[in-house]
């Protein structure tokens, strides 16, 4: 058991990744992570910001130099080069930086999900967009976070249409709570595959952590609540850019910080005290 830290979507933001990374006690001048943290990185590493291959670089040398400590995940931006290119991106990536992507896909190191497992014993799931009641139900119900892991992987080669499956956030098309784990809008999706499970008795079997959207806009800096009925099931810590949905028994942790072509100085990832990856 050590520190687990996940961060959410950088977006081509180097400077706030390694100035997260220094707080969480890196080197600064190597950026070499202290041997009691893990990182989880819930992908969309790239586009946005101003040195997406400068990003890219940086995980590779963790993933090289402490592929123990560095568990990197897939996001639908990393998508439009390990798989069919789904939308139109203004920014195309530098071969090398396209190339460095699919080596981690195709070695396994960039993966669909991680599962961590807190000094209680209590499990958390980890993806880039969150796991849908619908997708839950399809892969049979997983009840810990290591076996929704596990049951995710296997859909890259059993059915890559079900882990790519696009909902609203893809030509605007009308909500889908089977949504996958790389497209799931948090409030119309997400949370509400998981609220619409309720009346059935159907639980959340462990909390979960995504990137990707979030349930919480802001203007001006101020927070601004994109799903109004779901206000009363929200946690929102402002600082950090982390918001909490409460849903079937479960808590879904949002950590997307929202970043643009510009980035914003306050937000933390998300840190885990006593915990370790498991899956």
């Amino acid at each position: 058991m050590g520190r687990v830290a996940v961060i959410g979507d950088i977006g081509g933001h180097l400077r706030q990744l390694t100035r997260a990374l220094v707080r969480l006690g890196a080197d600064p001048d190597t950026l070499r992570l202290p041997p009691d943290l893990q990182v989880v990185q819930v992908g969309d590493l790239v586009h946005r910001g101003p040195d997406s291959p400068g990003v890219v670089d940086l995980v590779d040398r963790a993933l090289h130099e402490q592929p123990g400590q560095w568990h990197q995940l897939v996001g639908n931006h990393e998508g439009q080069y390990v798989d069919t290119p789904a939308f139109d991106w203004p920014e195309v990536l530098p071969d090398a930086t396209q190339q460095t992507l699919r080596r981690w896909w195709d070695t396994g190191r960039m993966r669909v999900a991680a599962a961590l497992t807190l000094a209680d014993g209590v499990q958390v799931l980890v993806t880039h967009a969150g796991l849908t009641s619908g997708l839950h139900r399809r892969l049979g119900r997983p009840g810990t976070a290591d076996a929704a892991a596990a049951a995710l992987a296997a859909l890259r080669d059993a059915d890559p249409a079900a882990l790519w499956r696009a909902g609203a956030m893809l030509g605007g098309g009308a909500p889908d709570l089977a949504a996958g784990p790389m497209w799931a809008e948090a409030g119309t999706e997400l949370a509400a595959s998981w609220v619409a499970a309720e009346p059935l008795g159907v639980p959340m079997p462990f909390t979960q952590v995504h990137g990707h959207s979030s349930v919480v806009g802001y203007e001006r800096g101020e927070p601004v609540l994109r799903a109004p009925e779901l206000r009363d099931r929200i946690q929102l810590q402002a600082a950090d850019r982390h918001v909490a949905v409460t849903a079937a028994g479960g808590l879904l942790i949002g950590v997307d910080p929202g970043f643009g072509r510009t980035a914003h100085a306050r937000w933390a990832p998300l840190l885990f005290a006593d915990a370790t990856v498991t899956a």
